[in-house]
């Protein structure tokens, strides 16, 4: 009896793990507010805090069973309501409050977003056997700090934002940083080197040298393919 109460308390204290979770709405609550206020680069800090929350409570729930022991309490739902304001739409805010597009390319690139966004987290087979995701997964929080950071040129911009939300519904994969095991140390180094560089942008007001700029759209580039070329890898190691 006494082993089964120390059980229950110790399955009660596991709901931490789901307050860690739920921090990400203050969060998104912080970043929206910043971004109202015109502070971009501060909007993006609120949000890259967000991204690292979201990277340590996944795991944890895996590894201590969450699902099985709080049944009562979804960890996925929750991940998905926080993750949807994150990576979704604040994201399509800070691009319309950025100025990068004209105003009615900005609204009609963040309707798009938001709406291709929700389809997205809708999707019960969205993760694959890798751990990865099948099609973009919607992590726009990354698309436009680029678009922002770099201050991309208006073309090239709706060309990301039109291709990104048609890789959606493609069932091209992409990586995951932690969950994806396949060459996730290199992963992980590159995800730090893009992080440094775009803050490195929005801390000098987008105003950065050739090389930095060089780092960020090499960065970019491998966290965009980097699903892609996995699975053509696997394909042909299966395929002989």
């Amino acid at each position: 009896m006494t082993a089964n109460a120390n059980n229950g308390k110790s399955d009660r204290s596991l709901f931490l793990i789901h307050l860690l979770t739920a921090v990400g709405a203050p969060l998104a609550l912080l970043a929206l507010i910043a971004g109202a206020n015109g502070d971009l680069a501060q909007m993006f800090f609120w949000l890259l805090v967000s991204l690292f929350v979201d990277g340590i409570d996944g795991p944890l729930a895996r590894h201590y069973d969450l699902a099985k022991r709080l049944p009562r309490w979804s960890g996925v739902i929750l991940d998905l309501v926080i993750d949807y304001a994150t990576y979704v739409f604040l994201p399509a805010f800070a691009l319309y409050q950025s100025g990068v597009l004209p105003e009615w390319m900005a609204l009609a690139g963040g309707c798009l977003i938001v709406f291709t966004g929700a389809i997205y987290f809708a999707d019960g087979d969205m993760k694959t056997k890798t751990g990865g995701f099948s099609g973009f997964p919607g992590v726009w929080n990354m698309v436009i700090a680029v678009i922002i950071g770099l201050q991309v040129p208006v073309a090239v911009s709706v060309v990301l934002i039109v291709g990104c939300s048609i890789l959606t519904f493609v069932p091209l994969e992409f990586v995951h940083p932690v969950r994806t095991k396949m060459w996730r140390p290199l992963t992980l180094v590159v995800l730090a080197i893009w992080t440094t560089g775009l803050w490195i942008s929005f801390a000098n007001d987008f105003i950065i040298s050739g090389a930095v700029y060089g780092v960020i759209t090499a960065t970019s580039l491998y966290l965009l393919c980097v699903g892609g070329v996995q699975q053509l890898v696997i394909w042909r190691h299966e395929n002989g």
